[in-house]
């Protein structure tokens, strides 16, 4: 989605990734076949390239850190991207710069954490490794303390949150910031990932305009140059801490193509190159719903029900190229726009009803 915003602006793109049939294959000008973490592939992928950004933070920081000596234009920077790497620095950095999160401590092993049954219940997470979900335990009392990881971590306390929400935020080199209407987000009970979002967030008035002045305070003080999407609690007595956050385009921004004058893409692509910040206004209120695999269907992807969904008014499919499908995995995701809020979240479950990711019989 990247490229495709990018195609606009008539940019060559080159890109790198480690499966050999990716969806990003198809739509760049140049293709690598390679691995992210290996120093060698990333430094020779960016001898040529005048500007490298990353959709993904497991890369090799290293190399980016060299390319960046020699000159090139690295954005998301490798500092930043060193923080938010690591969980565990991350919420130190949060601490540090008096940025609102939950308590925590630092785990170095199952048998550290399980010396904290006082702090418990709480979030177990790995300092480095989790993605969408993974590397992340719930322990609720001391007979959940042999789920813990074996692994450095960070054990935060758990939140009683009213709503789960997120704010995307632009920053170019000029030091201007521009943010992206405030979404609500309902996770997935096991996937732990989006499973669908609103935009904008129900919330009571002067929360969006807190937390958009978190998000903003954020990226100033991690002095980032691109997009960062900072995932936010929303306690029941009105406070936001954040909960994570990812210096590139996210999940939660995934309506703004159809919903606002600029997407994330777009905003992303612009700030990286030091361009004017697009509008963010809305033209109407959104959802976004992740299409997962269906539980138990492993192999080539069919779409069954597009037809019927295709039907109702406001629906925009996105589907991201994958030929095969398995349980959970992100297929494409459906954008839908409604002026009412009623109608929106009917059109949400008629979509979550009717449309599934199953493997070709």
């Amino acid at each position: 989605m990247i490229i495709q915003a990018a195609i606009d602006f008539d940019f060559n793109i080159k890109t790198l990734d480690p499966d050999s049939d990716a969806p990003c294959k198809y739509l760049s000008h140049e293709f690598v076949n390679g691995s992210l973490n290996d120093y060698d592939t990333v430094m020779a992928f960016g001898q040529d390239c005048d500007i490298l950004t990353i959709e993904i933070e497991a890369v090799s920081i290293e190399a980016l850190e060299a390319l960046q000596k020699q000159g090139k234009a690295v954005f998301p920077q490798p500092s930043v991207l060193r923080i938010i790497q690591d969980k565990r620095v991350q919420k130190q950095f949060y601490k540090d710069n008096n940025l609102p999160t939950a308590d925590f401590i630092l785990t170095e092993n199952r048998a550290d954490t399980a010396g904290h049954t006082a702090f418990l219940p709480a979030v177990h997470k790995l300092g480095k490794g989790g993605y969408d979900g993974k590397g992340v335990q719930v322990l609720r009392t001391e007979a959940d303390l042999g789920k813990a990881f074996d692994q450095p971590g960070v054990l935060e306390k758990m939140i009683d949150f009213e709503k789960e929400l997120a704010v995307i935020v632009a920053r170019n080199e000029n030091g201007e910031t521009s943010t992206f209407p405030l979404v609500e987000m309902v996770f997935h009970p096991e996937a732990n990932l989006v499973e669908y979002l609103f935009s904008p967030a129900n919330v009571a008035t002067g929360i969006e305009k807190k937390a958009q002045d978190i998000a903003i305070q954020t990226a100033n003080a991690l002095g980032i140059i691109g997009l960062l999407a900072v995932e936010m609690f929303l306690t029941r007595d009105g406070e936001i801490l954040i909960n994570e956050v990812a210096p590139r385009p996210h999940n939660s921004g995934h309506q703004t193509i159809r919903a606002n004058d600029v997407s994330q893409f777009e905003q992303h692509l612009r700030a990286i190159l030091n361009l004017p910040l697009g509008s963010t206004r809305a033209h109407s209120k959104a959802a976004m719903v992740n299409l997962l695999g269906e539980e138990g269907h492993n192999g080539e992807a069919v779409y069954e029900g597009m037809d019927d969904v295709l039907a109702i008014e406001g629906i925009h499919p996105f589907l991201y190229g994958k030929r095969f499908t398995k349980p959970f995995r992100k297929m494409g995701h459906i954008t839908i726009v409604d002026q009412d809020f009623e109608k929106l979240k009917e059109k949400v479950i008629f979509v979550k009803e009717k449309l599934k990711v199953v493997a070709k019989n």
